[in-house]
């Protein structure tokens, strides 16, 4: 498996979801490193998490475990399949590019996404495929404990809240995050539907403002 850094066993309890409301504080001194990467053997070794047909492997996520925000989209594409690594493709380029714009750096946020493996046709994953990988997610956000999430996308914000909601009625609105009430939630569009609809970028600017403002606390 490769995801930069040795592995590391869980133990059995690790994918339970905390507790409503519950927010430990992280100590600084953690590992978080070891525990993201304990957790993404535990997924492999699971097979819990969908592997759909014709996918090479699970997508990890990747950036700084000790990111007050974590960017989560719908499922790895072609080329984040073949490279293993989220939004590496024009979407994800595009991103980089409207990230440094704000001010934000690729290399400072922790991005995934909320199925780890590359959906036939890059379809939309189901309600019930979803399911399959939430606790994972779940986990990966309970490890990184960030202030925001930011999910790119109607069926992020479906997978993290567990709804669906239309995006055109939601994009930039913030909700509570339903395992932890200390973190936030915030809805803008997926990259890749910028590419296809350019007329909606200054919307998506103005939401990575947004983020940047709400991560600096003004």
């Amino acid at each position: 498996m490769e995801i930069g850094f040795d592995a590391l066993y869980l133990e059995e309890e690790i994918l339970q979801s905390p507790a409503e409301g519950s927010h430990k504080v992280k100590e600084p001194t953690e590992n978080r490193e070891e525990k993201l990467r304990a957790l993404y053997k535990k997924l492999e070794e699971d097979k819990k998490c969908i592997l759909y047909e014709g996918a090479s492997g699970y997508v990890f996520g990747e950036g700084n475990p000790y990111s007050p925000v974590v960017f989560v989209g719908e499922a790895p594409g072609e080329e984040e399949d073949q490279q293993k690594r989220p939004f590496v493709g024009r979407a994800g380029r595009y991103l980089n590019q409207k990230l440094e714009e704000v001010g934000l750096r690729r290399e400072e946020i922790y991005i995934t996404n909320v199925v780890k493996s590359r959906p036939p046709g890059n379809r939309k994953p189901t309600a019930k495929e979803m399911q399959t990988c939430l606790p994972y997610l779940r986990k990966e956000i309970e490890i990184i404990n960030p202030r925001l999430i930011v999910c790119l996308g109607a069926t992020a914000l479906e997978g993290i809240l567990g709804k669906s909601m239309p995006i055109t009625k939601h994009r930039g609105a913030f909700f509570d995050y339903p395992y932890d009430r200390r973190i936030r939630v915030f809805l803008t569009y997926h990259p890749a539907y910028i590419l296809r609809n350019p007329g909606a970028e200054g919307e998506f600017v103005e939401d990575l403002k947004r983020i940047k403002q709400f991560l600096s606390g003004s």
